[in-house]
C-alpha cells in the first residue's frame, strides 16, 4: 500500500448553492478517499481529503475540471497536510 496523504483544496468559483458540495462528497466515496468538504464564509468550498496519493490526484483533477456541471470553478488553491486518520467523506455545515 502506498503512503497516506492529505491535502486542502480551496476552491473559488461560483461553487457555492450549485450542489457543488454534494457533488464533492460523492465523488468522495466513489474514489474511497477520507475527509470532508465545507462551504466557506468568502464563498469558496474547501476540500480536505485523505489517501493514497493516485486517489487524491483523482479528486483534484475532477475539482480543478469544474466539478459538478452546475458549477463554474476559477482556481483550485492546494495545499499539503499531515495525515489525520478520518474514516470515511462528510460534508460539513
Amino acid at each position: 500500500m502506498e503512503d497516506v496523504i492529505r491535502r486542502r483544496a480551496i476552491v473559488h468559483g461560483a461553487v457555492q448553492g450549485v450542489g457543488f458540495r454534494f457533488s464533492t462528497e460523492g465523488e468522495a466515496d466513489r474514489i474511497g478517499l477520507a475527509g470532508y468538504v465545507r462551504n466557506r464564509f468568502d464563498g469558496t468550498v474547501e476540500v480536505e481529503a485523505e489517501g493514497e496519493p493516485h486517489d487524491v490526484e483523482k479528486l483534484l483533477r475532477w475539482l480543478r475540471d469544474g466539478g459538478p456541471s452546475s458549477a463554474r470553478v476559477e482556481r483550485v488553491d492546494v495545499s499539503e497536510l499531515g495525515p489525520t486518520g478520518d474514516a470515511g467523506f462528510e460534508t460539513r455545515h
